[in-house]
């Protein structure tokens, strides 16, 4: 194992053992592998900079790199964003440990050299984001990479596998012309990537919303500090807010919407579906510390004479999210609320059974313009999971969920 520490700065002779020039950077360059060293930078003073390939690397060693070639084979230098630097882009830098979940900074990077065709190719395997690669940063040069590595031997190690890194690159262009994705990232829950957003700075914080899809951006974003979200939605191109907004519950685009200057909340209500905007509009006219302000549009609507086999197998080819699917509402002939029932009881009722039999005793719900401390002991009172929110005629408008609950007395906290 070799250490980016022990390698930038090292000696590099060429074929015949003549001294060519000293490195100045090693290049990954993702289009051709994703952790391979391609390209090694070799400066040398005041004569123009050369470059060696991957395949001309002879042997690597602490302090010392040789050739299979003499100079006259290597190319001259030229700067291209494709390649990733490992002095430049990683040494010193933030990036998110996708495993643990959470941002670290680069200390040093581990390379892994081997035999390939007559030559050494270093492959990274591992960033060191601990104590152990920040003494090897301080003593460089201070003492021989023998007497270092002798010395890390007592000190704890924080090695991150480089399968589990995600890179953070503000410039959009550049994200793209060294493959950075973010599909490590979608594997991460919405709640920890929020977390980890938080801990960047506003420009690595939208180009990490940026490259995540529409539903994990979305998901992501609600679950940000209420004070972030109007900054990152500010800044994000109308096209994508606009995709992110269409993703989110109702309720979750009115809350956002309502923290934005009006013009600006007006221009991305527009970039919304007509359904979509009207529905988010409508939740825009509750108080936030409303039963309104709480509740979502999104919920689920039979008949209280429907059969419970007709009523799973519509369910099916609804368009909705089914983690947070909690409860069923039932409205009479005069689409008046009925009653309640839990997807647990639909689940375990027989085939054919009604769903009024199948509803919870007592019918709750309350009205819109409820303040949120009744919302609140509504929910310890009976012990809720949800409650539907009806208007004067008792016709649901929506549904209080038990997140929705958490959210708001975490914030008033």
């Amino acid at each position: 194992m070799l250490h980016a520490t022990e390698l930038l700065g090292a000696n590099v002779n060429d074929a015949q053992g003549n001294f060519v020039g000293r490195v100045r950077e090693l290049f990954i360059v993702p289009a051709d592998h994703p952790g391979r060293v391609s390209r090694i930078l070799l400066g040398r003073g005041r004569y123009q900079p050369l470059v060696a390939r991957y395949d001309q690397l002879a042997a690597a060693e602490p302090g010392k790199l040789t050739l299979t070639v003499g100079e006259q084979a290597l190319e001259p230098f030229q700067a291209n964003e494709a390649w990733l630097a490992v002095g430049k882009d990683l040494l010193d830098q933030q990036i998110i440990d996708v495993n643990g979940r959470k941002v670290v900074r680069v200390n040093d990077v581990n390379f892994d050299d081997r035999r390939t065709n007559g030559n050494v190719e270093l492959r990274v395997f591992q960033v060191d984001a601990g104590v152990q690669g920040a003494a090897r940063r301080l003593l460089h040069g201070l003492l021989s990479p023998a007497a270092i590595r002798r010395l890390q031997q007592s000190l704890p190690s924080t090695l991150l596998p480089w399968d589990f890194i995600n890179l953070i690159e503000p410039d959009r262009l550049r994200r793209v012309k060294l493959r950075i994705g973010s599909d490590k990232l979608n594997l991460i829950h919405p709640a920890e990537l929020a977390d980890i957003v938080e801990e960047l700075s506003p420009n690595e914080r939208n180009s990490i919303i940026e490259s995540l899809d529409e539903q994990t951006a979305a998901e992501t974003l609600a679950e940000l500090d209420d004070r972030l979200q109007p900054q990152v939605v500010e800044t994000l191109g109308r096209e994508k807010v606009g995709d992110i907004l269409e993703e989110m519950d109702p309720d979750e685009a009115a809350d956002l919407l309502a923290e934005l200057p009006p013009e600006t909340s007006q221009e991305l209500l527009e970039e919304l579906p007509r359904d979509d905007a009207q529905e988010v509009k409508r939740l825009l006219q509750y108080e936030e510390r409303s039963a309104g302000g709480m509740m979502t549009t999104e919920f689920v609507l039979v008949g209280e004479d429907a059969q419970r086999d007709e009523v799973v197998g519509w369910i099916r080819g609804l368009d909705l999210n089914a983690d947070q699917l909690d409860t069923i509402l039932l409205i009479n002939k005069q689409a008046v609320l009925a009653g309640a029932v839990t997807i647990g009881r639909l689940l375990m009722a027989d085939s054919g059974v009604q769903l009024s039999t199948l509803r919870m005793d007592p019918l709750v719900f309350i009205g819109p313009d409820a303040k949120d401390k009744e919302v609140f002991e509504m929910f310890d009172k009976y012990n809720l999971r949800s409650l539907a929110v009806v208007d004067a005629n008792q016709r649901p408008l929506g549904v209080i969920t038990v997140d929705d609950v958490v959210k708001h007395l975490r914030e008033k906290g």
